[in-house]
């Protein structure tokens, strides 16, 4: 229960619901998008990311970090990885997603998933995050601003136009050139830039891996109108770019 009365029933699944009662909200990834997702993470075709979050955690983050932060944490596959170099720290993974709060307990023992509207408020207190993720994310700066400590880090990653460009024709979806720019505007004044890191990588997929690639975002929701016909026509295997841009910031003081 917290100081204004308010108490929330945790799901048997180990998620908590944080939506105001009475408010709309956003509704995050079905359940077929996070069964996609599953899909691909298990199949390992996102590990070089991964790895490249762990890479700037070990050099970005203090050994005294506590509390991690992923805001639309989806499955919890990048925070599972992060905490794993942090032994000491525990995380929380925010999403609106049902489906992608229910897979999470099984990601990491030391998650607490959450459910709540980033647009709206992030859930915690002033001050209490040592590192946040947003990976692929919707993010929310003045929240951000708020609950990441002075000295904190936040990491995010951000598709460039040659992220899947292989499969851009299946789909009406298309990168913002401006995303960078779009990303700094939202984060200052809170937020330093340290670094940018380009990350790349070779995803080998088979015809269905492609599909589920497509179907676990947003492209999901932008196929194209002959989308079976045309992933018909891929070949039984198919070499997909997978970059992006790792940028680390510093919660200024």
């Amino acid at each position: 229960m917290c100081p204004h009365g308010h108490s929330f029933d945790v799901a048997r699944e180990g998620y908590v619901t944080l939506f105001e009662t009475g408010v709309g909200h956003a509704f995050g990834d079905d359940v077929s998008m996070v069964a996609a997702r599953t899909n691909v993470e298990q199949a390992g075709h996102l590990e070089p990311l991964r790895a490249a979050l762990i890479q700037s955690v070990g050099r970005f983050a203090g050994v005294d970090t506590s509390l991690v932060l992923d805001v639309g944490a989806g499955t919890g596959h990048h925070l599972a990885g992060v905490l794993g170099s942090l032994p000491q720290a525990r995380g929380v993974a925010l999403d609106a997603s049902r489906p992608a709060a229910r897979c999470v307990g099984r990601a990491h023992d030391t998650i607490a998933a959450v459910r709540a509207d980033v647009w709206r408020q992030i859930p915690l207190a002033d001050r209490a995050v040592d590192l946040a993720l947003n990976v692929f994310a919707p993010r929310n700066g003045p929240e951000l601003g708020r609950v990441v400590r002075p000295g904190g880090t936040m990491l995010s990653v951000t598709p460039t136009a040659r992220h899947l460009h292989e499969l851009a024709w299946l789909h009406s979806i298309r990168i913002d050139p401006v995303k960078p720019t779009r990303l700094h505007r939202a984060l200052d004044p809170w937020f330093q830039p340290i670094t940018v890191r380009p990350v790349t990588w070779t995803l080998e997929l088979s015809r269905e891996q492609a599909e589920a690639v497509l179907r676990m975002g947003p492209a999901a929701r932008h196929l194209q109108p002959d989308f079976d016909r045309r992933l018909a026509t891929l070949g039984e295997s198919i070499s997909v770019t997978g970059a992006v841009q790792l940028r680390a910031f510093r919660r200024r003081a």
